[in-house]
């Protein structure tokens, strides 16, 4: 992918699809690292799944016979000298305290490190298409924290739909306020 904010959506929306009520999106900058996690509450993976959810000809798709998400990050971080990890509790195993977490690292001053791009629209995006699942988006680095949490506006806003046109202008708007933030003022 061109950006890491597509490979992001790409993992959120399998998330969302798991069933998850709450994907945390969680980049850290550091130390010329950057570390991208999406940890979710949905049903996981069975061990099956989980040893072969890097291997692009497995997917568990009925529409088509590859699948590109986790095979592409995990490419993409190891491209930089960075890895990839997914842990996965499967619901069936652990009724309680199941889910999945996918954490890549990437080395930023690497040639080959693809940028993150458009996070604010990724972010958007996903709260747009699936209004009723919660999204905790953070991203730290030494210059700015940037977080959102759809709990917290669904606290305030009580009846109004996240997905309205209203409430993801303002999402958008507040996510590239913070990005554009001074840090030493």
């Amino acid at each position: 992918m061109k950006e890491l904010s597509l490979n992001i959506l790409d993992i959120a929306e399998n998330s969302v699809k798991a069933g998850a009520s709450l994907t945390e999106i969680r980049v850290t900058e550091k130390d010329g690292l950057l570390t991208l996690r999406i940890i979710d509450d949905g049903c996981g993976m069975t061990e099956e799944v989980l040893r072969r959810v890097t291997d692009p000809f497995y997917t568990t798709r009925t529409t088509r016979k590859v699948g590109m998400g986790l095979p592409l990050l995990k490419m993409e971080a190891e491209m930089t000298g960075g890895e990839m990890t997914v842990t996965s509790r499967y619901v069936g195993d652990f009724p309680e305290g199941h889910g999945t977490e996918v954490t890549a690292t990437f080395y930023e001053d690497h040639i080959d490190f693809i940028p993150l791009g458009d996070v604010v629209s990724s972010i958007t995006t996903l709260i747009q298409g699936h209004p009723d699942t919660d999204f905790l988006f953070d991203h730290e680095s030494d210059a700015f924290h940037v977080t959102l949490d759809t709990r917290e506006l669904r606290g305030i806003l009580e009846d109004v739909p996240l997905n309205s046109y209203e409430v993801i202008m303002w999402i958008d708007s507040y996510l590239r306020e913070q990005y554009e933030e001074d840090p030493l003022s």
